[in-house]
């Protein structure tokens, strides 16, 4: 199981993302039966039984000192200069975060090593919306697509939309894609804090996720700046939830140089899962305007804790939510403005509507997830039974 991308991000100290997530939960499932591949700089090492179940525990649990307890590890890890790949015939190769597939090393690890690739597929976004993608991340995402639909003895994707446009990037590119399973990711399970006293006193709405151009936090801001100037301190607030990103300086920008919106704009930043939990379950609603998506956790997360949504239509997330969440074009402004007064009201007929409309969903599990993944790779002849 590869582990590069946990590495970099846990050294960094960075808040885990919906990959991060993934890695995570892929970590805990295999944990008794997986090594730890890392790569760095065109390198690949395979680390042995031992020193891979100290470096999932170091993983899962992030201590303090974590520095330098992973440089310890890895330093041992190196010097044994265990080969536990030779005593393996065919062994399964997991990647779950995309990390490493844009260099051209990997390819050639792949073939001298024998072992058979497996990955999992978030979403094709930089490529099929590159205006929202930094420099460069178009073209190194393609090269990544490129390289699983060549490598793959199977493919992992969150939803039947991932794998259409993965179908269609690989039509395009004239590649055959290899058998693939749909197996959308489990859900965070955030217990609703309705023990506690609302942390705002207002009616406010919360937005969540890392601030970039595709989350389409530009939106929300229009739309509270015409609330504010309309109603000024008995607006609703808006709090927003999630590091800052990229391609959203005009974001940034207005977050921090406009005074008319501090106050009724609350930006937390990356928070744990108990001040999100007692963010959301006193919220109106979440607020989801973004232009793209591969599967879309933050949607699922919040109605499986019983929070309304309000989502862009986008077809991922009628896959993933039906027709709970009330659905709006993400260029809509009158439209996403006219729902939030509604939604804001305490007796809002619309909100109560979608809150009967919640009683028939069922959010995805991971222990659903690695049912499915478990009995395809057996299927496959990629995993024994």
């Amino acid at each position: 199981f590869d582990v590069s991308r946990m590495l970099w991000r846990a050294w960094g100290g960075q808040h885990p993302t919906g990959i991060d997530r993934a890695c995570l939960a892929y970590i805990a499932h295999y944990h008794a039966s997986a090594l730890a591949v890392v790569q760095r700089g065109g390198f690949t090492h395979v680390m042995g039984k031992e020193a891979s179940a100290e470096l999932f525990d170091l993983l899962l649990s992030h201590p303090e000192k974590f520095r330098g307890k992973l440089i310890a590890l890895l330093a041992r890890s190196l010097v044994k200069l265990e080969k536990p790949l030779h005593e393996m015939a065919h062994p399964l190769y997991l990647n779950v975060s995309h990390s490493g597939l844009d260099k051209q090393g990997h390819a050639r690890w792949v073939r001298r090593s024998g072992v058979r690739a497996v990955y999992f597929v978030h979403d094709l976004i930089p490529i099929t919306h590159p205006q929202f993608a930094r420099k460069g991340i178009p073209e190194r995402h393609a090269e990544r697509m490129r390289l699983i639909l060549r490598e793959a003895q199977g493919i992992i994707v969150n939803s039947v939309d991932s794998l259409d446009t993965l179908s269609s990037f690989a039509r395009k590119e004239g590649l055959t894609l290899p058998p693939s399973l749909v197996a959308p990711l489990g859900v965070a399970t955030l217990m609703p804090r309705t023990d506690l006293t609302a942390p705002i006193k207002e009616p406010y709405f919360v937005v969540l996720g890392t601030i970039e151009g595709r989350k389409n936090h530009l939106l929300l801001l229009r739309v509270w700046r015409r609330l504010i100037a309309r109603l000024g301190d008995s607006a609703p607030r808006l709090v927003i939830i999630g590091q800052r990103g990229w391609c959203a300086d005009d974001v940034l920008q207005q977050l921090d140089k406009e005074p008319a919106l501090r106050g009724p704009v609350i930006e937390l930043g990356p928070c744990d899962d108990d001040t999100l939990s007692a963010y959301l379950a006193h919220a109106r609603a979440l607020l989801f305007p973004t232009f793209a998506e591969g599967q879309g956790l933050p949607l699922t997360e919040a109605l499986g804790v019983g929070v309304p949504a309000i989502a862009s239509n986008l077809s991922v997330f009628r896959e993933t939510a039906g027709d709970i969440p009330d659905y709006l074009d993400p260029e809509d402004d009158a439209g996403w403005e006219q729902a939030v007064m509604e939604y804001a009201l305490p007796d809002s007929a619309r909100r109560a509507a979608q809150i009967e409309r919640m009683d028939s969903f069922a959010p995805p599990t991971w222990e659903a997830h690695f049912t499915l993944v478990d009995r395809w790779l057996t299927q496959q002849g990629l995993l024994s039974p």
